[in-house]
């Protein structure tokens, strides 16, 4: 749990430079194919644009999105989903990652970069409710309001979990959020996220 909690927390710090459009570089999400990976840098392929070289903090961590049923999304689950507003106010889930019990990390409603007019939403989840073919629609609550979710039957759904480093090589997809190093000179993680099997990371 401790190790997991600096890879999901850069996640958070992630959210307010996303949600403004500040002049100075801020974190940045970073999704693609590892193409080199060495004690202190990663270099991941993106599906557009220039491979990206990050450096690696000494103590960084491995994230693991192991798909989970989406009957194992309760009340009192702590999620985080990549979604899509709709006309009535809710939002259409892309992906949902549920967090480890007792970690609650990067709460709101703000922007994302998983698609075009994406937002993320993290809270607690209160009623849960049967909807179409199966999907879901949850009542997602956080410091600032709460949300309805609608996630669809097929829509992605992992848990977070502890992972080797050995996971991080080169072919594998990954997630991870890029921060500028102080000073300059480059950009920085401490935690890179993979899927099991060799699947992406949703997020």
């Amino acid at each position: 749990m401790k190790r997991l909690l600096p890879a999901i927390a850069a996640l958070a710090v992630a959210a307010p430079a996303l949600a403004a459009p500040a002049p100075a570089a801020g974190p940045e999400p970073i999704r693609g194919v590892v193409t080199k990976i060495d004690a202190g840098q990663i270099t991941v392929r993106p599906k557009s644009g220039a491979p990206r070289t990050i450096t690696l903090t000494p103590d960084w961590s491995v994230q693991v999105t192991k798909p989970i049923a989406i009957s194992e999304i309760k009340e009192g689950s702590f999620i985080g989903t990549s979604e899509i507003p709709q006309e009535d106010g809710s939002g259409k889930s892309l992906e949902v990652h549920v967090f480890p019990p007792g970690v609650k990390i990067g709460e709101g409603h703000y922007a994302w970069n998983l698609r075009k007019g994406s937002m993320m939403t993290n809270g607690t989840v209160g009623k849960v409710t049967t909807g179409a073919r199966g999907g879901r629609e949850l009542q997602v609550s956080y410091s600032t309001g709460q949300r309805k979710i609608v996630v669809p039957p097929k829509v992605p759904v992992v848990q977070i979990t502890n992972g080797d480093r050995s996971l991080v090589k080169t072919g594998a997809k990954v997630f991870l959020v890029a921060f500028p190093k102080p000073g300059g000179g480059g950009e920085i993680t401490g935690a890179v996220a993979v899927g099991e099997k060799g699947a992406a990371p949703p997020m």
